[in-house]
């Protein structure tokens, strides 16, 4: 994977890692929020929902009941890691990029003990031509620093999630 293509953002949340990890694949469809510019399919958004496991996928579901895979899991390890496959519709079939996240316990700054640092790295934008509908004809470092503008603002909304009383269960 080339370093310089991909899009880097990390954000801490204030849980124990099990619990950012759930937040994230569990409860996906509560945090994600669409993007006009960043739509898997054109003119629609559904709800995101992962279907966990080594062998699971990342599905977006319609209003009208329909389905886009967006991504193959390619790496389950929890609380650590995730890997999938991330496509958009308009993709040609050779084309996709690769999402890594990772949850890392650190020490808290305040008195809740222990923090996570939620890292999410997705390569491969520079496979994708500046001129294809995924890229609205970005130079790509204008087009990452976009797409990393959006996921800092995702987490952050996965973090207060996360950290809801009653959230997800470790």
């Amino acid at each position: 994977m080339n370093d310089a293509s991909r899009v880097l953002v990390a954000l801490r949340v204030p849980v124990p890692a099990g619990r950012a990890f759930a937040a994230f694949t569990e409860q996906i469809g509560q945090w994600w929020r669409p993007n006009g510019l960043f739509q898997f399919s054109v003119n629609r958004s559904g709800t995101l929902a992962f279907e966990p496991g080594p062998a699971g996928r990342l599905v977006e579901t319609y209003a009208d009941g329909s389905t886009f895979v967006v991504g193959d899991i390619r790496t389950w390890d929890p609380p650590h890691r995730l890997v999938l496959s991330w496509r958009q519709a308009s993709f040609a079939p050779e084309q996709e990029t690769e999402l890594h996240v990772r949850f890392d316990e650190v020490p808290a700054s305040g008195e809740s003990g222990v923090e996570t640092r939620v890292t999410v790295e997705h390569f491969g934008w520079d496979a994708i031509p500046a001129d294809h509908a995924a890229r609205h004809g970005f130079p790509l470092a204008v087009f990452q620093l976009r797409f990393a503008q959006w996921w800092r603002e995702l987490l952050g909304g996965m973090g207060a999630l996360a950290a809801e009383p009653g959230g997800p269960a470790e």
